[in-house]
């Protein structure tokens, strides 16, 4: 299966930074940037949420519902430049619910973009991320959230801290128990929280 970093470099990765370039008015190495360290982020945050059994089902369901079926690839300038990133806000909601800010600061820390800038961005690629998981879902056949944890597991292959970072930024923001990763016993502390905390957000995906 071919990393995440794959669909980075190649040919619709260049279209998605040349058009997020024009967008945001930022360098294509700026804008290469930013997307290689925003996408591992937001699907690690996917990968996280596979630790709360409501939140994969809602992940699972998202994608195979048919709204995400890979179309928007076959058109990401006509999405990229229509302007409206209303679903991809939704999405960031769902996933990143109050820690938006943190992993757009995180973003910008490490890319030297402005977070402002990150946090446009953001929108753009979320709904293009969902698409390329859809069609991933459908080609791969993938029926149950364990399927959907090993395809998710499978594109953040080669993604290492040291390289643009699987979910890095977003792991220091949701990391319960200090160890460094997301595992199970940051879920048990998540929803332990109060509603509205942590355990509101791994509950909370797509609606859930």
């Amino acid at each position: 299966m071919a990393g995440i970093l794959d669909l980075i470099n190649s040919d619709l990765g260049k279209q998605i930074i040349g058009n997020i370039s024009a967008q945001t008015g930022i360098s294509e190495t700026q804008a290469s940037d930013v997307v290689s360290s925003s996408v591992p982020e937001l699907l690690g945050a996917m990968q996280g949420n596979m630790l709360s059994g409501d939140s994969a089902n809602g992940l699972l369901n998202a994608l195979t519902s048919g709204k995400h079926n890979g179309s928007i690839l076959d058109n990401v300038s006509g999405f990229l430049n229509g302007g409206d990133f209303s679903d991809g806000s939704k999405i960031l909601n769902h996933l990143l619910g109050d820690k938006l800010n943190a992993v757009s600061t995180g973003i910008s820390n490490k890319t030297g973009v402005s977070s402002s800038i990150i946090t446009k961005i953001l929108p753009m690629l979320a709904p293009i991320i969902m698409g390329y998981l859809g069609k991933q879902t459908q080609k791969g056949n993938v029926s149950s959230t364990s399927d959907l944890g090993g395809l998710l597991g499978g594109l953040l292959t080669g993604v290492t801290s040291g390289n643009s970072g699987s979910g890095d930024i977003l792991t220091s923001v949701l990391d319960q128990n200090g160890d460094g990763k997301l595992d199970a016993s940051d879920a048990i502390s998540a929803v332990t929280k109060k509603k509205g905390g942590l355990g509101g957000l791994l509950g909370g995906l797509f609606g859930k």
